[in-house]
């Protein structure tokens, strides 16, 4: 875990908190960026098939382990998901502060079981894109179909978009069209870009957050 004085955001240098609309809304915009940088982040493997690991990760995240491919689990405030990444691999992710507490109270709970939690926290950023065209946006650069028959709320998927590999999540935490896009850190300046180009017939608003 990094010294919370040393972290620093994979957009950082691109100062994007200077250039984020000061504005409540940009009333035609049909495309919102923003970078959600921080988060809590491990990917977890076990045998979906055992009970207690299941039911273990239940009571220790107060969530349920998604099992059925490519869906997804959320709390109640909306801020914390579990992320179907194969039949035995998913991806917790929680707010900043949670991280201590998620390494620590898996470890406790499995140490006498075969699993593995590790810390990717710093390895990626999360890029969240929403409003009307964020589904236009995406089919520019994403072979997948983003149907909303077939890519329904909570859906998570592997991906490319345009050249870089992202885990997509189509969120279900927020009421409008919302899609996470968990970018590794090399790729994560040459993905924004990509974005804020490919958005601009949209009508592009960038937040902070």
């Amino acid at each position: 875990m990094v010294n919370a004085y040393l972290r620093q955001s994979p957009l950082a240098h691109l100062h994007l908190a200077a250039r984020a609309t000061t504005s409540d809304a940009l009333p035609d915009a049909g495309v919102v960026l923003a970078e959600i940088p921080y988060l809590s982040q491990f990917v977890l493997r076990g045998n979906a098939d055992d009970q207690a690991f299941t039911a273990g990760i239940k009571k220790v995240l107060k969530l349920p382990l998604p099992i059925s491919p490519c869906t997804s689990s959320v709390d109640k405030t909306g801020h914390s998901h579990i992320l179907w990444m194969g039949p035995d691999e998913w991806l917790i992710v929680g707010p900043s502060d949670d991280q201590a507490h998620i390494n620590s109270s898996i470890s406790k709970a499995f140490k006498n079981q075969h699993f593995s939690l590790v810390d990717v926290s710093e390895s990626r950023t999360l890029i969240r894109l929403r409003g009307t065209q964020a589904q236009s946006l995406l089919e520019k650069g994403c072979s997948i179909d983003l149907h909303p028959s077939a890519f329904i709320p909570g859906s998570v998927v592997n991906t490319h978009l345009s050249h870089a590999h992202i885990t997509l999540h189509h969120s279900n935490s927020i009421q409008q069209p919302t899609y996470d896009l968990y970018v590794h850190r090399s790729f994560s300046e040459y993905l924004w870009s990509w974005l804020e180009d490919a958005a601009r017939e949209y009508g592009l608003d960038n937040r902070s957050k």
